[in-house]
């Protein structure tokens, strides 16, 4: 018998690909990005989860840029997903802004999306 089958599940999973850089590739430390995101998420969806990770891209002026990021995350039910998925995007555009990237990564149930 399968001992899962009548546990609390949460099946959805959201990521924030937080940026160490600011204006495209100018390093800065991003702790309070980072702090900020995992309060928004947690306040979201009841928790939240970060670590690192490197990442690359090609800029629009055809540059690699290789940064440090550090993924925020979290996981929540069908209903909490339909109720905060748009704030979590709003979010995300803001944190964009703020950092002045030209995306923001943003993972939803493994499927990623650049804002």
């Amino acid at each position: 018998m399968n001992k899962l089958k009548n546990k609390f599940k949460l099946d959805n999973n959201i990521r924030v690909y937080v940026p160490s850089t600011f204006d495209v590739d100018n390093k800065i430390d991003n702790k309070k990005q980072v702090n900020k995101t995992l309060k928004e998420l947690s306040n979201l969806f009841g928790g939240s989860t970060s670590y690192n990770a490197i990442g690359t891209f090609i800029s629009s002026n055809k540059k690699l840029i290789k940064e440090d990021v550090t993924i925020c995350e979290s996981y929540c039910t069908s209903k909490d997903f339909k109720k905060s998925i748009n704030d979590v995007v709003d979010y995300c555009e803001n944190l964009k802004d703020e950092m002045k990237q030209e995306a923001v990564s943003l993972e939803v149930n493994n499927e990623l999306y650049f804002i």
